[in-house]
């Protein structure tokens, strides 16, 4: 009989255990796998694309297929603080209001966190602060616990 390798034994492990994970995992829409996905939001300037490629993603999967968390800070963070806009559409001339996009896709399952060092750093008023968002410590080493635990991660 021949002898395994150690890289031979890891690769026949890396197999099990990824066609594992994809039978565990079930089938999303247009055949995509349920996905745990983690976005990562640190400028108020790509949030508002962020948050588009977030309802995207979950017309894609749909609702149940995705687990979906908007981890916020730096000036990300005022996406998810009331009254803070986005840019001015230049062919409807409305302004992307963050608050009624983020009821939306939390109606949807999506999560939204805000880091507390942003928070304490930027003086946020936490009466301001979304509804749907939880504070978490820190964002940067909430993206990566997340990233452990099996999250995808997206930086728009």
């Amino acid at each position: 009989m021949k002898k395994l390798t150690q890289a031979g034994i890891l690769a026949l492990a890396a197999t099990v255990a990824m066609g594992t994970a994809t039978v565990q995992a079930g089938s999303a829409k247009n055949g995509y796998d349920k996905q745990k996905v983690v976005y990562h939001v640190n400028n108020i300037h790509t949030a508002t694309g962020a948050l588009r490629n977030v309802k995207n993603h979950l017309n894609a999967l749909g609702d149940k297929n995705a687990e979906i968390i908007v981890v916020t800070h730096s000036s990300g963070a005022f996406a998810l603080v009331e009254g803070s806009m986005g840019k001015k559409d230049k062919k409807t001339g409305k302004v992307y209001n963050f608050n009624d996009v983020v009821a939306g896709l939390a109606n949807r399952g999506v999560k939204f966190q805000i880091c507390a060092n942003t928070i304490r750093g930027k003086k946020i008023n936490k009466n301001k602060i979304n509804q749907n968002a939880e504070i978490i410590p820190s964002g940067v080493a909430h993206v990566a616990h997340l990233q452990q635990k099996g999250y995808l991660y997206v930086k728009p």
